[in-house]
């Protein structure tokens, strides 16, 4: 069965995953960027960070992945990947990203990653900001994980990356 690794990063906490996990599995590792054609790939595992509700290079890969090719989804964010509401609204937000032909065929897994404030672009730090800042005014009954999680890490560098959790995608594609 030929296994390909995929991943979509911005700032490289998605690549050390998808990096490690090729390293584990001795399967090649490549960028979305470089995605041209899936064909004569069984499973296409793809690595990709979580950015305003959508999954990182997920689009390129999913036009390129044929028509019975086993797609792995693998979400990192800063987000509790333990807390069930975090989890569901990835879910619901992946679901609506990707053809229902592509998800009966698809096994999703999420992986905590961080951030680096000083590292973010202009308009991602403005975004974060805004973000911040309706997510502090929320009475504390409506913040959910992610909400949480902004505010506990905001303006600071935080990294979470645990490759024990990528055991369990090990076990899932064995």
């Amino acid at each position: 069965m030929k296994k390909l690794i995929v991943y979509g990063t911005q700032y490289g906490t998605t690549k050390r995953y998808a990096e490690k996990f090729s390293e584990i599995m001795d399967l090649p590792c490549i960028s979305y960027e470089e995605v041209k054609a899936l064909s004569g790939y069984d499973v296409v595992i793809h690595f990709g960070g979580l950015y305003a509700g959508g999954v990182k290079g997920l689009k390129a890969t999913i036009k390129a992945l044929p028509e019975n090719t086993r797609l792995i989804i693998v979400t990192v964010g800063l987000a509790d990947v333990s807390d069930e509401e975090n989890i569901n609204n990835i879910r619901r937000s992946i679901r609506r990203q990707v053809p229902a032909r592509v998800m009966d065929n698809t096994m999703m897994f999420h992986l905590r990653g961080g951030i680096d404030y000083k590292k973010l672009n202009f308009k991602h730090k403005t975004m974060m900001t805004l973000l911040y800042n309706k997510a502090r005014k929320l009475p504390e009954e409506k913040k959910n994980a992610e909400d949480r999680a902004m505010i506990e890490t905001f303006n600071s560098t935080v990294d979470f990356v645990d490759y024990h959790a990528l055991d369990q995608i090990v076990e899932a594609i064995k």
